[in-house]
């Protein structure tokens, strides 16, 4: 699968006033109406707990300039993940502050998928930023790039 280019995404979520979050390469559109995402999640996750328990999350779409936070959010370190990371909130969810995209979304269903869950969202809000979003392809972040129509 490290030659399929995937979006980088931060899922967060609150646990008494204090955001959580972990970085995902399993995130995709599901549905335009009604508006829906996919996001999948490891089984040993503090943010699956968390978005299990609330019923809502929120998806940071993270830029191509925040592959050092797709870094951060990627350990297991569940305390110091957003040490240094500019956030606030939105829609009672932890909002990565310059992320190229947001979503904010309430759980439809959780599906079990292996040694991740599934977890279909409803979106419920959604901006977007001007910049290049962060991807991952052979084991390296990157950017997508346009090709030359003639």
């Amino acid at each position: 699968m490290a030659h399929v280019a995937t979006p980088v995404s931060v899922v967060t979520s609150i646990n008494g006033g204090l955001p959580v979050g972990t970085t995902v390469s399993a995130f995709l559109s599901l549905s335009m109406n009604p508006p829906m995402v996919v996001v999948s999640l490891d089984r040993g996750s503090e943010t699956l707990e968390l978005v299990t328990e609330s019923r809502k999350f929120g998806l940071n779409i993270l830029s191509s300039d925040q592959h050092s936070a797709a870094m951060k959010f990627a350990t297991k370190d569940g305390v110091g993940k957003f040490h240094g990371v500019r956030w606030e909130i939105d829609h009672d969810l932890p909002r990565i502050i310059g992320t190229a995209g947001w979503v904010a979304c309430t759980v439809d269903r959780i599906l079990e998928g292996g040694d991740h869950m599934i977890v279909l969202g409803n979106v419920v809000a959604a901006d977007q930023q001007h910049g290049s979003p962060l991807t991952y392809h052979r084991r390296a972040f990157g950017t997508h790039s346009a090709l030359e129509t003639v």
